[in-house]
C-alpha cells in the first residue's frame, strides 16, 4: 500500500523521534497499573482492524489485513488516535510472519498499548466444532513470540465471542484450555509476564461465562475479562442501559474487567451518528471502581456503520461525526483511580457454574497438544495416511470412518467437552488423526474380513508401513491402549509445542455434546484432548 510524501515523512519523523520503551502495565487484583509509578491505568481504546470479523463462527473469507504491518498506515492513523486520547488499541488478527517493529514503536511513542487477539479466520477455536490442537496452538504461540518483546503489548485474547448461546457452551472448555496453555507457554519461554484473557458478548450466558473462565486452577483461568457490550444506545442512562446491573455483577471479580467493545450505533431504531454519552458513566466514579475502561468499536468505517474515520481511494483518512463526538466526550473525563501501593485486593475467584440446560462445558479441560505423543502414535501404526493426502480425502474418510454406524474406528481421536472425555490422540494434526482411523479400520478388517484384500488403500489416501515405535514411544502407545482411550500419565516432551502431560479423562455431566471429525476450509473440525495439571498463578501479573 503506497501513500504520498506526507505519510512517508510522518513515518520517518515518528521513527526518528523514537523514545525509550513505554512503562509496562501490571495487573494487581482487579486493576491495571503503570509498573513504575503505580498509577491506575484505565483503557481508552479503539478497535483497529480493517475488513475483519472473528466472532467464533466459521468465516467465509480467510484473508485479513494485518493493521500493524504497514508503517505508512500506522503513520497516517496514530496521530488521529492521539486526538482521541487513545492509550490502547485492540487488533483482531496479526500475521506473525511479518515485521511489526515500526508500527509498535510508533504506538509506543504515542503512549498506546496493544491487546491482540491470538486467532485468525482459518486458525482459531470455532464454536460449531471446537478444537484445541497443534495447528491452533502453534498459531497462538507464534503471535506471543512476536509480540512478547514489545513493552506496549498489554496482553492477548484467546477467544472472542466463541460461546454465544446455550447450545454451544461446550466450546468454552476448548478456549479455557487455550488460555491455560498460552499462559504456560509464556512462563516456559521466560517472557515477561503477559496477561491472557477472553472477550465475551452480552448474551444470556454472560454470568456462567464470567464464572467459568475465572474459576478453578489459576493456571487455567483468565488474567483479564473483556466484555463486548452495546446496551447503551443514544441518550440512555446508567440504569436503563443495564450498566448499573453489570457493574454490580462484576464488583466481586478478582481480575481486571473492561469493555472490549462498546458503542451502540442504533438510536431510536435507526443507525445514526453516535453521541457516546456512555463515556461519562464508564469513566465516572461508580464504574471505575469495577471497570478498567473500554475500547470503542471501531476505527474504520465499513458496511456495519461503526466507523470513526473513512478511508478514501486516495488512502487518506477523513474524520466522521462519530470521531468528533467521541473526542468531545473523552476530553471531558479524567478517571483517577487508586494507587497500587495503597490497593489491597479482597476479591476471590468465582465458583464454577454447574452443568445444566444453560451450561454444558465440563470443568475437565482438553489437554495440551503434544506433538511427541502424536509422532509416537503414528510410528506405531501399520496403516497411515499418505504424505500427499488432500483436503477432500480427509473430509471423505473422516465422515465415513467416524460414523458410528460403520464401526468404532475413532475412539482415540474424539472429544466430548460436555462429559470431559477426550481420546488420547485427539489433539494431533488432521493427518495424524486420520492415520489413527485408517489403522483402526485396517486392523478390524484384517481380523474380521479376510475378503477385503486391501484394507489400507482408501483410494490411494493410505499406505502400509512397518511399525517402529520403541522405548518411550512404546510406553506412550501402551498407556493409550488399543482403543486410544487410556490415560497417558508419562509422555515424552513435546518439540515446538508445550509439553502438557497426556491423559484420557472423563467426567459426568449434562447431556453429551460430542465433537467428531468433520472438515472445513482445509482444517479438520474436531478435537480431543488429555488432562494436564500446571500450577502457575500469582497475586500480580506483570505485563
Amino acid at each position: 500500500m503506497k501513500f504520498g510524501s506526507t505519510f512517508a515523512a510522518a513515518a520517518t519523523l515518528v521513527v526518528a523521534c523514537a523514545a525509550a520503551d513505554v512503562d509496562p502495565i501490571v495487573i494487581k487484583g482487579s486493576k491495571f497499573f503503570y509498573k513504575t509509578n503505580g498509577t491506575e491505568f484505565f483503557i481508552k481504546g479503539i478497535a483497529y482492524q480493517q475488513e475483519y470479523a472473528n466472532n467464533g463462527s466459521m468465516t467465509v473469507g480467510t484473508s485479513y489485513i494485518d493493521p500493524l504491518a504497514d508503517q505508512a498506515v500506522c503513520a497516517r492513523d496514530i496521530p488521529l488516535m492521539t486526538q482521541l486520547q487513545t492509550n490502547t488499541i485492540r487488533v483482531y488478527a496479526v500475521d506473525p510472519t511479518k515485521n511489526h517493529d515500526r508500527c509498535m514503536q510508533m504506538l509506543a511513542d504515542a503512549g498506546i498499548y496493544v491487546v491482540a487477539d491470538l486467532g485468525e479466520p482459518k486458525n482459531s477455536i470455532n464454536r460449531d466444532s471446537p478444537q484445541w490442537n497443534q495447528d491452533i496452538y502453534q498459531r497462538y504461540t507464534a503471535v506471543v513470540d512476536v509480540f512478547s518483546k514489545y513493552t506496549n503489548t498489554l496482553g492477548f485474547f484467546a477467544g472472542n465471542e466463541v460461546t454465544n448461546m446455550a447450545n454451544n457452551t461446550e466450546a468454552s472448555a476448548f478456549v479455557k484450555a487455550a488460555v491455560r496453555d498460552v499462559k504456560a507457554y509464556i512462563l516456559q519461554k521466560k517472557y515477561r509476564p503477559l496477561g491472557v484473557g477472553y472477550a465475551t458478548n452480552d448474551d444470556d450466558q454472560r454470568t456462567e461465562l464470567a464464572r467459568y473462565f475465572n474459576c478453578g486452577d489459576p493456571s487455567a483461568s483468565i488474567d483479564f475479562w473483556g466484555y463486548n457490550i452495546y446496551s447503551w444506545c443514544g441518550r440512555s442512562s446508567y440504569r436503563a442501559s443495564h450498566y448499573e446491573e453489570r457493574t454490580r455483577e462484576f464488583s466481586t471479580y478478582n481480575v481486571p474487567a473492561f469493555f472490549a467493545e462498546y458503542g451502540c450505533n442504533v438510536i431510536d431504531g435507526v443507525e445514526g451518528p453516535r453521541e457516546f454519552s456512555e463515556v461519562a458513566s464508564l469513566y465516572g466514579d461508580e464504574m471505575t471502581k469495577v471497570w478498567s475502561g473500554g475500547i470503542v468499536y471501531m476505527y474504520y468505517q465499513e458496511a456495519n456503520n461503526y466507523g470513526l474515520v473513512t478511508v478514501g481511494s486516495d488512502e487518506k483518512a477523513t474524520k466522521l461525526p462519530d470521531f468528533t463526538a467521541l473526542s468531545r466526550q473523552l476530553a471531558s473525563v479524567n478517571p483517577t483511580g487508586v494507587a497500587m501501593s495503597s490497593y489491597s485486593p479482597t476479591n476471590r475467584p468465582q465458583a464454577c457454574p454447574k452443568q445444566d440446560n444453560a451450561w454444558s462445558a465440563s470443568e475437565k479441560l482438553p489437554p495440551s497438544p503434544n506433538n511427541a505423543v502424536c509422532s509416537c502414535m503414528v510410528q506405531s501404526l501399520n496403516c497411515t495416511a499418505n504424505s500427499n493426502i488432500n483436503d477432500d480425502d480427509l473430509r471423505t474418510n473422516f465422515d465415513y470412518l467416524c460414523d458410528p454406524n460403520n464401526g468404532d474406528f475413532c475412539s482415540g481421536i474424539l472429544a466430548n467437552g460436555t462429559k470431559g472425555v477426550y481420546g488420547a490422540y485427539s489433539m494431533c494434526t488432521a493427518e495424524e488423526r486420520i492415520s489413527w482411523a485408517f489403522n483402526a479400520f485396517f486392523m478390524d478388517q484384517t481380523k474380521n474380513n479376510p475378503k477385503n484384500t486391501d484394507p489400507c488403500n482408501f483410494n490411494g489416501a493410505a499406505r502400509k508401513q512397518t511399525p517402529r515405535a520403541n522405548g518411550d514411544c512404546r510406553d506412550v502407545v501402551n498407556q493409550a491402549g488399543a482403543a486410544g482411550t487410556g490415560a497417558i500419565t508419562a509422555a515424552p516432551a513435546a518439540t515446538g509445542v508445550s509439553s502438557g502431560g497426556g491423559a484420557a479423562s472423563s467426567s459426568t455431566g449434562a447431556a453429551s455434546a460430542l465433537t467428531v471429525p468433520g472438515f472445513n476450509a482445509g482444517m479438520v473440525q474436531m478435537a480431543a484432548y488429555v488432562t494436564v495439571a500446571a500450577f502457575i498463578g500469582a497475586a500480580m501479573v506483570l505485563l
